[in-house]
């Protein structure tokens, strides 16, 4: 499937998804989110693929934010459904059974930055700019701003970053803890794809449940978020991969799990 805004590559078990619209600096509109929800699927079923990493094109910008000049003439409804739309495809990369790496290599304002935190983990280049600026906009955040900011970085400077409108960079975003890690711009795509095939020598299921059980846990208390835990440890001893591991791992031999 070919895609207008979208290059999406595969390699090695990593499939590298680009948003690919440099004239516009990568920015979101109702035709790239819907043009995301088709390729989140479509990685979503592709057995081959092991882990996602998300990053715009050009050396400027990750998603510089929802589109503005598409923006600008919505009306109430129609911005609830651009809003809905956005979350929509938000979560489905949050919960898409494989992990995904945000490689931040530029702006990330706004949809950029709300794109960036549905992501499991976020790596930056050492020019990469976030905030939420849509209160200076007229607005507020509608792409999960408002929710995931405070759940990463806790409430306070979360608030702070969005009351203000505030663009902070990657050394800033590290210090918070919005960031993982900082590289050179150069060296950033690498990292990231380093880091992914690291992900993928690892046991599907087991890296699958992993992080079923981090993201259901958080939504819930601690008690109900250790029986689901439980439940999954489970699960993986009805896996080849739990076999294949264990017996290579007594017999100090290597092995390549199947995902099965």
């Amino acid at each position: 499937m070919t895609f207008k805004n979208l290059l999406l590559e595969k390699a090695d078990g990593v499939a590298t998804l680009i948003i690919n619209r440099p004239k516009a600096m990568n920015s979101l509109n109702d035709e790239v989110l819907q043009e995301l929800s088709l390729v989140i699927n479509e990685i979503a079923v592709d057995d081959d693929v092991k882990a996602v990493i998300i990053t715009g094109s050009g050396d400027r910008a990750f998603v510089a934010g929802a589109d503005i000049s598409y923006m600008q003439p919505l009306n109430p409804i129609e911005g609830r459904l651009f809003a809905k739309l956005g979350q929509e495809v938000f979560l489905a990369i949050e919960n898409l059974e494989k992990p995904v790496i945000a490689a931040v290599n530029g702006f990330a304002l706004g949809g950029g930055c709300e794109l960036a935190m549905c992501a499991d983990i976020r790596l930056a280049s050492d020019n990469a700019k976030f905030g939420q600026p849509e209160v200076g906009l007229g607005v507020s955040p509608g792409f999960g701003g408002t929710q995931r900011l405070p759940r990463l970085v806790g409430t306070g400077i979360a608030k702070e970053i969005i009351f203000t409108a505030t663009t902070i960079n990657a050394e800033e975003a590290y210090r918070i803890g919005l960031v993982n890690r900082i590289y050179p711009l150069d060296s950033l795509l690498a990292e990231a794809k380093n880091l992914a095939k690291k992900i993928a020598e690892n046991a599907p299921m087991a890296v699958k449940f992993s992080k079923v059980a981090i993201n259901k846990g958080l939504q819930t208390d601690i008690n109900t978020a250790m029986d689901i835990e439980a439940d999954l440890f489970g699960l993986c001893f009805a896996t080849e991969d739990q076999k294949d591991g264990m017996n290579a791992f007594v017999n100090k031999e290597k092995t390549t799990f199947k995902g099965k």
